[in-house]
């Protein structure tokens, strides 16, 4: 009788931490409502950024030689983070390369850095014909982001830099052209001096 017991007793409470583990995980995740037909995906909440952060950071290109972060100074970049496994990461490189296109000459530079293997990477960048810079990193990479005390626990997502190298504000999920709207035009007012970067980083909350 007292095997029976002990045996219930183990069972039960790995049910109870079974429960209070995801329990947890459900209170940590926000879930975005998703349009009819369409997928649900985990993004997670954006934590504050540090004030006056400023990247430093290396990472191997697609050309096999390490580039600094430094290399790309003087223009306001978008650092997104993808992988070739990600869905919703592969759907927004199309919008990506065409904001690329539309704002490269005005001093915004996307950079897609990504959290994958360099062969994959390579063998994926062949068809997508990229025409903004692809940095590559596993471990590295995601460290890329926690410099400014972010952790991320799901992709893709996209941090923007100004030009002097202070990230402003990050953005968790699939981007979509209203959002791109928003970053050029808000970018384009701190350069003409219509607003500081406080009021840049707070417009820039997505």
């Amino acid at each position: 009788m007292s095997r029976v017991l002990l045996v219930f007793g183990v069972a039960l409470f790995g049910l109870m931490a079974g429960a209070l583990f995801m329990a947890g995980r459900i209170a940590a995740v926000k879930k975005e409502p998703a349009a009819a037909g369409q997928p649900q995906f985990e993004t997670m909440e954006a934590p504050a950024l540090e004030a006056n952060s400023h990247p430093s950071f290396s990472l191997m290109g697609l050309d096999g030689e390490m580039h600094d972060f430094d290399e790309f100074d003087g223009r306001h970049r978008l650092l997104n983070f993808w992988a070739t496994w990600c869905a919703p990461c592969r759907r927004e490189i199309p919008l990506l390369k065409e904001f690329q296109a539309e704002q490269g000459d005005d001093g915004i530079l996307v950079i897609g850095i990504a959290v994958d293997i360099m062969e994959e990477v390579r063998e994926y960048a062949e068809a997508a014909e990229f025409n903004y810079p692809i940095l590559v990193g596993e471990m590295d990479a995601m460290a890329v982001a926690e410099q400014s005390g972010l952790q991320f626990h799901a992709m893709p997502f996209t941090m923007i830099v100004s030009a002097n190298g202070e990230f402003l504000n990050a953005h968790f999920g699939e981007l979509h052209r209203p959002d791109l709207d928003k970053v050029s035009d808000v970018l384009a007012r701190l350069d003409a001096g219509e607003i500081d970067t406080d009021t840049a980083r707070e417009a820039l909350d997505l």
